[in-house]
């Protein structure tokens, strides 16, 4: 014999919102247009910044520069690609003297990006080939030795993306 046992009802229930507030066939929980949600049950409010995941995509691509910049990276050109591609907002372009100070610029950028739980979705390349990339998503990082971004040109290539920062 299957019984049901009913859970006790809670001793106030949230008062549901007038009919006008929210738009016709909205979920329950819906808000009014401009006002803030309601923060959730069991959820703790954010203290710190948020990780650089779920910051804008630019703030993503500025911290690349920046870590960049820290590895003694030169000549860093940040590109935005969105309205030409779907493949990544934005590109990031930078050199390296020596395959120790290319090396040494990758990791900086993935151990700087992993600290702040963005994700490197892949890697390619080695210090040896004079040319190594980093996808973080929709930020494009290639770090060069200067012989190899010469003849690539992918400033070149990509002429008609907008320059947003120049690092000499």
């Amino acid at each position: 014999m299957i019984t049901e046992s009913a859970a006790p009802l809670p001793e106030e229930l949230p008062a549901p919102p007038p009919p006008d507030a929210v738009a016709p066939g909205a979920p329950p929980d819906a808000v009014a247009p401009g006002e803030p949600p309601a923060p959730r049950p069991g959820l703790p409010a954010r203290t710190t910044p948020p990780p650089v995941a779920d910051r804008p995509t630019i703030e993503l691509a500025r911290r690349v520069v920046e870590l960049a910049e820290d590895k003694k990276a030169v000549d860093i050109v940040l590109l935005e690609i969105e309205p030409l591609t779907t493949i990544a907002d934005f590109l990031v372009i930078c050199s390296g003297g020596s395959e120790r100070q290319l090396g040494a610029i990758a990791d900086g950028i993935a151990e700087g990006l992993k600290a702040e739980h963005a994700t490197i979705l892949g890697r390619e390349g080695q210090a040896a080939s004079h040319w190594i990339l980093l996808d973080a998503g929709s930020v494009i990082v290639h770090v060069f030795a200067p012989p190899e971004r010469d003849y690539y040109g992918l400033e070149r290539l990509w002429t008609e993306a907008r320059t947003i920062l120049r690092v000499q």
